[in-house]
């Protein structure tokens, strides 16, 4: 008795990413299917998951990155940069806390530094070139409030004369 071949079989509603992989989304939910089997589902606003289950056909070599770009309709950029993190990290990079860079050049201590400089009478440029800083980046910090920058006091032999 010689083996049959079973065709896979896809609901109606269905998108196919490949002949044998697909997809369908039904009441809030994306379920993938290989042949007529569901192998994964997430809800469809769960971008972090459809970014790990797509990786991972990938890797597999279930699908090719083309195939999820095209049948999705995302960026072939995106896809290719979801199957890095894949091989590099494993399915936990898509879940893990984003890395947020701190202030490079205005640490707090160079921004005591600044202000304290400042107190003394000195510019806001002058006390940048003082601690080799380009004095556009303290403006700016100035004007978003993360520098405090005192105004100086008018002196009070500066009244007199005038007066």
């Amino acid at each position: 008795m010689m083996p049959q071949i079973q065709l896979p079989i896809f609901p109606l509603g269905m998108t196919l990413i490949t002949p044998e992989v697909g997809v369908e989304c039904r009441e809030g939910k994306v379920t993938y299917f290989v042949g007529c089997l569901p192998v994964f589902h997430h809800d469809e606003d769960d971008v972090r998951t459809f970014r790990m289950i797509t990786s991972q056909m990938v890797v597999g070599g279930y699908v090719r990155q083309v195939d999820v770009a095209r049948a999705f309709g995302v960026p072939a950029v995106s896809v290719k940069r979801a199957v890095k993190c894949y091989r590099e990290h494993g399915p936990a990079g898509f879940y893990a806390q984003r890395r947020v860079r701190g202030p490079a050049v205005l640490t707090p201590k160079v921004v005591r530094e600044l202000e304290g400089l400042m107190d003394t009478g000195l510019s806001p440029a002058d006390a940048a070139s003082r601690l080799g800083l380009l004095p556009n980046t303290v403006a700016k910090a100035i004007r978003a409030g993360r520098v405090n920058a005192k105004k100086k006091a008018v002196d009070e032999d500066d009244d007199e004369a005038s007066g």
